[in-house]
């Protein structure tokens, strides 16, 4: 029998809320709608989720908060949605752990455009691939059923994004990466420029491989050309 796929809605405006339980519902998805940061946290440890559509400004725990408690030990993509402006918000969720943003107002299409194909990642990623080992690759371990990654030992949690992206480059270490590469291979779309995105994601992955007792950078920018793996 096929995995229902379960989507967690943490929006305080019920408004916004039902819109989105309505669609998703519709596109045959199972829906928990939450309003507070608080009640977010107590369904996650009471139920496994797929994909979270987050917004930031929530009563109890801020969306923000909940985000950062979330990527402790949890890997389902997370969706921001919201009509916060502040200067730099989105370099910013996306370092602590977002997989995509999205502005209020926003076109239910778009929505659920990108809903889809972070799923769809997610789960190719999530699936059991019994006749597949882990990678090992110098203090690198990526132990692709789990989904865990290990340095020298020690796990460091990372998005599925930047997991994807870890997995491709020790799984190839001498093969460059343009960005259009990684943009078709992580995210499952075109690439048409979006060059912060890419940014972003290499240096959050760059900053938890280093904060793990590394001292050297093991992905190396290949000026006018992509990235790779250090050999």
């Amino acid at each position: 029998m096929e995995e229902k796929i379960n989507i967690l809605i943490v929006e305080d405006d019920s408004d916004i809320n039902d819109l989105l339980a309505e669609i998703l519902v519709n596109k045959g998805y199972n829906i928990r709608q939450v309003y507070s940061g608080t009640e977010a946290l107590m369904c996650l440890e009471q139920e496994k989720y797929h994909l979270i559509i987050l917004d930031l400004m929530l009563p109890g725990k801020t969306g923000e908060e909940v985000l950062k408690h979330i990527r402790k030990d949890k890997k389902m993509p997370i969706l921001i949605i919201s009509a916060k402006e502040e200067l730099g918000i989105r370099a910013k969720l996306l370092r602590a752990g977002a997989d995509d943003f999205i502005d209020k107002p926003f076109e239910v299409d778009e929505v659920l455009a990108r809903i889809e194909c972070n799923l769809r990642r997610y789960i190719e990623y999530s699936n059991d691939i019994k006749n597949v080992e882990s990678i090992k690759y110098k203090e690198f371990l990526i132990d692709k059923e789990t989904r865990k990654v290990f340095i020298n030992e020690k796990e460091i949690i990372l998005t599925s994004r930047e997991f994807a992206i870890l997995e491709l480059f020790v799984t190839y270490p001498t093969k460059v990466f343009s960005k259009s590469n990684l943009y078709k291979s992580v995210w499952k779309e075109e690439y048409l420029g979006d060059d912060n995105t890419i940014t972003v994601h290499i240096s959050n992955l760059r900053n938890k491989i280093i904060k793990s007792g590394i001292n050297k950078d093991y992905i190396k920018t290949i000026w006018g050309i992509g990235y790779r793996m250090e050999a």
